[in-house]
């Protein structure tokens, strides 16, 4: 089993942490709280998030630039292929694309 870099954050968080994590499926569902979904946000960037989180009503987290959201804990990590891999941006980046996404989005 191989381990990946991601940035997780949870709905309490501003911006999130690094961690180093086993890539596997259930890892990832546990993390999430569920089935997971990845949601492209740039040709080599996911977030992985619950795939029913709105629906259970779990906690808001930030806002997508394409009028969404996510809800309960995310990750963001990169993709190889059909394989996730690790997370190509910092975390001052992804901090800038929260605060971004905040200002630009639809009303």
């Amino acid at each position: 089993m191989s381990r990946i870099k991601i940035i997780i954050k949870r709905p309490i968080d501003e911006v999130g942490r690094l961690a180093y994590i086993e890539n596997s499926l259930e890892n990832l569902q546990g993390i999430v709280n569920g089935c997971i979904e990845a949601v492209p946000i740039r040709d080599d960037t996911v977030i992985i998030c619950n795939s029913d989180g709105k629906i259970r009503d779990m906690f808001f987290n930030f806002r997508l630039p394409w009028d969404d959201y996510i809800a309960g804990t995310a990750m963001v990590c990169g993709v190889s292929g059909d394989e996730f891999a690790d997370v190509p941006i910092t975390l001052d980046e992804w901090r800038q694309m929260l605060d971004e996404w905040k200002v630009n989005r639809r009303v």
